[in-house]
């Protein structure tokens, strides 16, 4: 790979690192992520690395690797959320809040339903019925195609009947 255009390197390396993620080569996936970030640093970078640590399991390096990708550029939501789903994973649910909102109002995120519907998993667990039912509606009112949201909702609201 030619290190005259650094940004193009990290781009091939990242299509490669995805390629590899998605197939379920994660020691592989994580490699070629790295190599991306080492030819250039991007937020995109850091946090699909990210979300392939959490694939095996790795929470601690996945929220590192979100925190690395706010500094690069605190505009972009993915590492926001993500941060709080993997404080999730861990138990730490009081913790995961303040990132999902974050999420919620960040400049450049296209997946506005998801910190919507994991603070509504927060409420849940914490028996707070109704903040969870308008999460979960607010999640299904940003993507109608996110079943999942309208089915927490419904089945929260059945519950609560």
């Amino acid at each position: 790979m030619s290190d005259s255009d650094p940004r193009a390197a990290a781009a091939e390396y990242f299509r490669q690192a995805y390629e590899m993620q998605t197939s379920g080569e994660y020691a592989r996936a994580l490699v070629l992520y790295t190599q991306s970030i080492v030819a250039f640093p991007t937020a995109e970078a850091y946090t699909f690395r990210g979300w392939t640590y959490s694939f095996v399991g790795d929470y601690d390096n996945a929220i590192e690797d979100c925190r690395r990708a706010i500094k690069v550029d605190p505009d972009f939501g993915n590492p926001y959320n993500d941060i709080g789903a993997y404080l999730i994973e861990q138990g730490k649910w009081d913790e995961a809040i303040p990132w999902f909102q974050k999420a919620m109002v960040a400049k450049r995120y296209e997946a506005r339903c998801y910190p919507h519907f994991n603070l509504g998993r927060v409420y849940e667990h914490q028996h707070k019925w109704e903040k969870a039912k308008r999460c979960y509606a607010q999640a299904y009112t940003i993507e109608r195609k996110y079943v999942m949201a309208l089915t927490a909702f419904r089945r929260l609201s059945a519950m609560c009947n």
